[in-house]
């Protein structure tokens, strides 16, 4: 008899896949504001849920609270948040007052919701054109997708960015990377496994030793490969 393979693992919810959401900082969303709301970053400081750095602001009526940092954001850096801001990085405001080519990040989904889009280190959309109704934004991916105009969104860029030209040298580095994640480190190939731990496991060289695509409806445990393909192999 196999074994449990790892998708079933991750499926079940064993610790190695759960989120180590107890060490997480902050649910991070947009300061809300009537008129004009001022709040000064207090602190830079990193949050094991993301890659990007956080800001710890200080709120007029003395609450503090965590944002998402932007490129040249600082200790003693004030933030606007409101109707008219300057363009100015970190600032806050509604998408329907931000020009044409400016940069933004954390942007609304739905007005209200915090902020949904455009999140990760280094990341940032650009404003393309204004409609009464509604503001079309380039995405990181280059798609265009239209906004409510009264979605708000952070101006600048994530701070964070080149995160990943550095290399992680060694082995260690990245085990401890994943360490802090949701995530099974190193990842090993099935056909590199021994036959009870992988549909693709065995035989005297690597090799699937069978059809690849496997029925939607297949049980845990078999499920593996191309699930419901369409077509597979190259293009022609």
């Amino acid at each position: 008899m196999g074994k449990r393979i790892k998708s079933q693992n991750r499926g079940k919810g064993t610790p190695t896949y759960r989120a180590p959401s107890h060490k997480y900082k902050a649910d991070l969303k947009h300061i809300n504001f009537e008129g004009l709301v001022k709040a000064k970053v207090i602190d830079i400081e990193h949050d094991p849920a993301r890659n990007a750095p956080i800001a710890k602001v200080k709120l007029p009526d003395g609450s503090e609270r965590y944002i998402i940092a932007t490129e040249g954001m600082g200790t003693g850096h004030i933030i606007e948040c409101g109707e008219k801001v300057s363009l100015r990085p970190g600032n806050i405001t509604y998408l329907k007052n931000i020009p044409e080519g400016s940069p933004v990040c954390n942007i609304e989904s739905n007005p209200g919701d915090g902020g949904k889009f455009v999140r990760a280190s280094g990341t940032f959309a650009l404003v393309v054109s204004h409609e009464e109704t509604r503001t079309l934004v380039q995405m990181p991916s280059g798609v265009l997708k239209w906004f409510n105009p009264n979605c708000r969104a952070m101006i600048g860029v994530v701070a964070g960015g080149g995160r990943t030209d550095k290399p992680f040298v060694k082995a260690g580095k990245k085990y401890h990377k994943y360490k802090s994640k949701a995530a099974k480190w190193p990842v090993v190939r099935g056909v590199a496994m021994n036959a009870v731990d992988h549909p693709f496991g065995g035989g005297k060289h690597q090799h699937t030793g069978k059809p690849k695509t496997v029925s939607r409806n297949a049980p845990p445990g078999r499920k593996v490969g191309s699930i419901a393909a369409r077509r597979t192999g190259a293009k022609r």
